[in-house]
């Protein structure tokens, strides 16, 4: 029997679907970090595209079938429009080509995506198949919490976490996903896809997570698991309310 869904990097994919869900890419932000005077060289597209590659091996290595891929929101980075952020995604676009069919990926709405590049205006705020619903997770719809939904998949709040040892001389911050219940549904978020910073500290979130940030309230938030991507697997780490500063 497949398992239900699967950690690989930083993706969750759905064996029995072949759906593979994505977390934030934030294309651009190297480009923004440029204009804001940081010399900082163009890698992301390359590094995005090598990790998906990696990724589809894995797939294809489990003997599992991938057949469609879900973005969840903020695949670009820019509040406006930046032309260099349009040439990105139509790059990734083509590459996901020689992989799935171009209508079979899934473009969720972010709140960075205030612009539709996708060539085909075809960004939506959700996407729902069977029982699972993909949103970004800042903003709240109804459809993806109706009765038929066991399974929200989201992303948005960009989870990492700091590991320190006995003495708080080392600290390392990893990306990971957090898992838990909302509204009697299963509630997975995905880590960002971006790989130049690790994202939000969850160990803080008592003081730095605001409810009007997410669709998911602080209280309910602190009682999600952790899983910390690894290089080869993931590792569960309990609670966040276990694991506060």
């Amino acid at each position: 029997m497949k398992e239900k869904y699967l950690f690989i990097g930083k993706t969750l994919f759905f064996p029995e679907k072949g759906i593979l869900a994505v977390g934030d890419l934030h294309l651009g932000f190297e480009y923004m970090l440029q204009q804001s005077g940081v010399i900082a060289p163009e890698m992301q597209v390359q590094e995005v595209k090598e990790e998906l590659k990696a990724i589809f091996g894995e797939i294809k290595e489990r003997g599992l079938i991938l057949k469609k891929i879900v973005f969840i929101g903020d695949i670009k980075h820019s509040f406006s429009y930046e032309w260099k952020e349009k040439n990105y995604f139509k790059e990734i676009l083509d590459f996901l080509g020689d992989y799935v069919k171009d209508k079979n990926i899934i473009l969720i709405k972010g709140n960075h995506d205030t612009i539709d590049y996708s060539f085909s205006d075809r960004l939506q705020d959700y996407f729902i198949e069977d029982d699972i619903a993909f949103t970004h997770g800042h903003e709240f719809f109804p459809e993806t919490f109706s009765k038929k939904i066991k399974i929200v998949v989201m992303g948005h709040i960009h989870p990492s976490i700091i590991l320190s040892d006995s003495q708080n001389i080392k600290r390392e911050k990893y990306k990971c996903f957090l898992a838990g219940k909302f509204k009697k549904k299963n509630i997975i978020i995905l880590p960002s896809f971006l790989a130049t910073i690790e994202g939000t500290t969850i160990n803080g979130i008592k003081d730095e997570y605001e409810d009007y940030f997410s669709i998911i309230p602080k209280k309910n938030l602190i009682n999600f698991e952790v899983h910390i991507v690894g290089e080869k697997e993931n590792f569960d780490f309990g609670k966040i309310k276990k694991l506060l500063d």
